[in-house]
């Protein structure tokens, strides 16, 4: 991989992990449609550890007073919402993580074509239009329930499936059991801590027992740009989130995945 390539690609995932238009989908097809090779899985590793570290830096008050109340908890047995919001991240991940397991082979074999991100693309881009119109949109994200988590919970695990975008499904899922859009948003972004670990964490053990040497340059380069767009995406989107709603994502999905049926039908 050459540092354009690199460039490029970490830029890609940077500004769509967060938004819900689906990086995984995007880190597809741009190899595909552009016909590069496969960026490999060192440089996966580097650019989900960019976009962990932009979260984590863009929330660390936030992640900080969640970490203490969380542990005051244990001792007290009674979570404030800080503590409240710190569980509802921890239990919101536990089906991904299963899901992962059972049928990370399956989806990694079977379901990374062009055609099934185009379908993913728009039925979860129509999905995410609806929730934004009809959602009643009352509740931050300290004012999350049991059922409202599993909710968001059980919907996370269908970001496996590639062009489904987990941003996309969470905000989806959040203006479905009543939360607002920043709140929705923001609970996504938090979910995205462990869920960006888990990816990283299972990439990283196989390209260790893979042992092949790796290209430094491209890597550096990856993690920085990967971090900077995803801190300022992160940032303009929940700036502009009020003022533009969904429906510019949900064109977008309608656009991108009309285009992959025209090109690979």
């Amino acid at each position: 991989m050459d540092n354009f390539h690199a460039f490029i690609l970490a830029l890609v995932q940077g500004l769509t992990e967060f938004l819900p238009i689906s990086s995984s989908a995007h880190l597809i097809l741009v190899p595909v449609l552009s016909d590069w090779p496969d960026q490999g899985l060192a440089f996966d590793v580097a650019v989900h550890f960019g976009t962990l570290t932009a979260v984590v830096a863009y929330f660390r008050e936030e992640l900080l007073a969640m970490a203490h109340a969380w542990f005051r908890s244990l001792a007290t047995r009674y979570p404030d919402d800080e503590a409240r919001l710190a569980w509802a991240v921890l239990l919101g991940t536990v089906p991904l993580g299963l899901a992962g397991l059972l049928f990370h082979d399956f989806i990694e074999t079977s379901l990374r074509s062009p055609l099934v991100i185009a379908t993913t693309t728009v039925g979860f881009g129509a999905l995410l239009w609806y929730a934004d119109v009809t959602g009643p949109q009352t509740r931050c994200e300290y004012r999350l329930n049991a059922w409202r988590v599993v909710v968001i919970a059980f919907s996370q695990a269908l970001a496996l499936i590639p062009g489904t975008s987990r941003s996309g499904i969470t905000i989806t899922a959040g203006l479905m059991v009543g939360l607002d859009r920043k709140a929705a948003a923001r609970f996504s972004f938090l979910l995205s801590i462990p869920a960006i670990l888990m990816a990283a964490g299972y990439e990283g053990s196989k390209l260790l027992d893979a042992g092949n040497s790796v290209q430094w340059m491209p890597i550096i380069l990856g993690v920085v740009v990967s971090a900077i767009s995803a801190y300022l995406c992160i940032h303009y989107f929940l700036k502009l989130l009020d003022r533009m709603g969904m429906l510019p994502f949900v064109i977008y999905r309608f656009v991108l995945g009309a285009v992959l049926f025209a090109l690979f039908w």
